[in-house]
């Protein structure tokens, strides 16, 4: 019997989950309040995909959307993500999520544990395969020392006068630049402030980027057992300068002020007026880069392990790369809750499957096949 998939949220990236699980065979439904992004994916799929016209915001509106759903995906902003996360686990379905909350999700691990679910979150790209990769490198070496991911999507032209755009809601990237960076030193969780540390790093395919401490590693902080891990945004050098101006001066403060007699939160007017500013055109190319490197000892040998990945925007298929390389981590999560390959209830981050080999090498795999390619070397430290 062919499995039901419901996708929550029909932006860029939901669109792409649903459109790789058709094509996988499942009968999808993709629910959001946006009548525009239905109609377009149903277009797309010429009608082979269903939509529903919901607020995913109202939790008893979800509770009936997914009533016949054999797996639920969560494509959904940030805000919704532990309120939606508590609603699918309370209707016993099985879960991926992508949404980047900033909750700790772990903290429904019991009700998912008392329902029978087993729900995935942060499965995208960063997180997501960052993680599952940090994880694996550490599983694969006799002893990790350190974790380092940097990571970042980009716009493939560099426009004036920002040298960015955003391929998600951009109240959410500046989220990156206002929420302190939590990491990892010598065994202890200290936290710097976002933007700070800024490197240049020179990647090849890419060429010079920026690379400043943010927020990334979440769940990493106590979950693997290596005394030093760390998150990066990768950026085009000067970005984080502009950034910080911004953040310094108010532009990003959450505390209301009055303006021409009216009452105004600078985040929400920042956020309204960069929405324009950072939206790609229809097909313009972006490009997403993440390297996750790891050092330590393979026998008796000191080893720096690495997967690289550069992935362009698919002109062919018109899907964003930041879209493609979130959206495909999830389907292959939702194919494996599908057919019991994940199966064990809770709220598992994805670090949980870094020493499964199975699940590992099986979503580098369909991630090669839909041409997201993870490039591993493993180099002795001289």
């Amino acid at each position: 019997m062919t499995a039901t998939i419901t996708v929550l949220g029909a932006g860029m990236v939901g669109s792409v989950i649903a459109e790789d699980l058709n094509a996988s065979g499942f009968r999808v439904s993709v629910a959001d309040v946006n009548n525009t992004a239905l109609s377009r994916i149903s277009e797309r799929s010429m009608g082979a995909i269903g939509i529903h016209h919901i607020d995913c915001a109202d939790a008893a509106a979800v509770t009936t959307c997914i009533e016949s759903s054999d797996v639920v995906v969560g494509a959904l902003p940030s805000w919704l993500g532990l309120q939606t996360l508590q609603t699918v686990i309370e209707s016993k379905k099985p879960y991926c999520d992508i949404s980047f909350m900033a909750e700790d999700p772990r903290e429904l691990h019991e009700l998912a544990c008392s329902n029978g679910v087993p729900c995935v979150v942060d499965f995208g790209v960063a997180p997501g395969m960052s993680h599952l990769l940090c994880a694996h490198i550490a599983a694969t070496l006799d002893s990790c020392s350190s974790l380092d991911i940097v990571v970042g999507g980009l716009p493939v032209e560099r426009k004036w006068p920002w040298e960015y755009k955003a391929p998600f809601s951009p109240r959410d990237v500046i989220e990156e630049y206002i929420r302190p960076a939590r990491i990892v030193e010598h065994g202890k969780v200290t936290t710097k402030p976002a933007l700070s540390e800024v490197e240049l790093i020179e990647l090849p395919g890419v060429g010079t980027l920026e690379a400043f401490n943010s927020d990334g590693l979440r769940t990493l902080c106590d979950t693997l057992s290596v005394p030093n891990i760390r998150e990066r945004t990768l950026r085009y050098p000067g970005h984080a300068e502009m950034m910080k101006r911004l953040r310094d001066s108010g532009f990003f403060s959450g505390t209301p002020i009055q303006c021409g007699g009216q009452t105004v939160v600078p985040l929400d007017m920042t956020a309204k007026i960069l929405i324009e500013s950072w939206k790609y055109e229809p097909r313009e190319a972006d490009l997403t880069v993440m390297r996750v490197s790891g050092e330590g000892v393979k026998g008796d040998t000191q080893v720096m392990m690495t997967y690289d990945l550069i992935d362009y925007y698919d002109g062919e298929a018109d899907q964003s790369s930041m879209a493609r390389t979130t959206g495909f981590p999830a389907a292959s999560i939702a194919r494996m809750l599908v057919d019991g390959t994940i199966c064990t209830a809770g709220v598992h981050p994805p670090e949980s499957f870094g020493g499964n080999t199975t699940v590992v090498q099986r979503i580098l795999s369909e991630l090669e096949e839909r041409h997201v390619l993870y490039t591993k070397t493993m180099e002795p430290i001289q």
